[in-house]
């Protein structure tokens, strides 16, 4: 697999995205995966308020979010189905602006999908809008895709063979959320200036329709349920 990070000039707040991307790329392949990062997909979208006071920055995260804890360092949320910190509100890399998340990361992936596969005449043409999350008890933070087309975001080796003919259980490839964090450590998080990547040659299956729920786990079916409800003393 390839990947190639696109340095671009800054993207304005409310420019026309399909417009800017193609300001970079003249044409694409068959296979290509296109990758975005979701702060200029929110840009495009008018998902961005002008810097605010503490209280009302507050009032915000909570109006964004599922579910909504304090923690330590932020709040801890949950938006689309995942766990993240502040609801993706942010304020790095956003001039005099706190950014929000797209709208629906996987109605636009598709939509751009749509316009490319048809301009270019594809058959098979992927499209990752990506964020950045914290991960459990890890330092750091690793790419995540908030949304995706164009190909199926997991692979299944339930009931396949390992080198040993031991069928798999439980084994199920995330693809999407793969993808998202080779090219989001390509992109970089600081003054990169690389908000768009190109992807060639991964190994996916590629489809037309994406269930938007697939990587989705009722939280009640989650292995980390017990920890999150044990009560731990640290």
């Amino acid at each position: 697999m390839r990947i190639k990070a696109i340095k671009t000039r800054i993207f304005l707040p409310s420019e026309n995205l399909i417009k800017f991307i193609e300001d970079y790329f003249l044409v694409f392949k068959d296979e290509d995966i296109l990758v975005i990062t979701s702060k200029i997909v929110a840009l495009s979208e008018g998902r961005f308020v002008k810097k605010i006071g503490n209280i009302e920055k507050i009032a915000l995260i909570k109006r964004e979010s599922d579910f909504c804890i304090r923690s330590k360092y932020a709040y801890l949320t949950i938006k689309d189905g995942m766990v993240m910190a502040s609801a993706g509100v942010d304020e790095s890399n956003a001039q005099d602006n706190i950014i929000l998340l797209p709208r629906d990361s996987f109605k636009t992936a598709d939509k751009i999908r749509k316009y490319f596969v048809k301009k270019h005449n594809l058959k098979n043409f992927g499209v990752v809008i990506t964020d950045s999350r914290s991960l459990p008890l890890r330092k750091g933070i690793a790419g995540v895709s908030l949304g995706h087309a164009g190909f199926c975001g997991l692979k299944d080796y339930r009931e396949s063979l390992d080198i040993f003919k031991r069928p798999f259980k439980t084994s199920i490839v995330n693809v999407a959320d793969s993808l998202a964090t080779a090219a989001v450590f390509c992109m970089g998080e600081g003054d990169e200036r690389k908000p768009l990547a190109l992807i060639r040659d991964a190994s996916v299956q590629y489809c037309n329709k994406v269930d938007k729920d697939e990587l989705k786990i009722d939280i009640r079916d989650d292995m980390y349920r017990s920890i999150f409800r044990a009560k731990i003393k640290l």
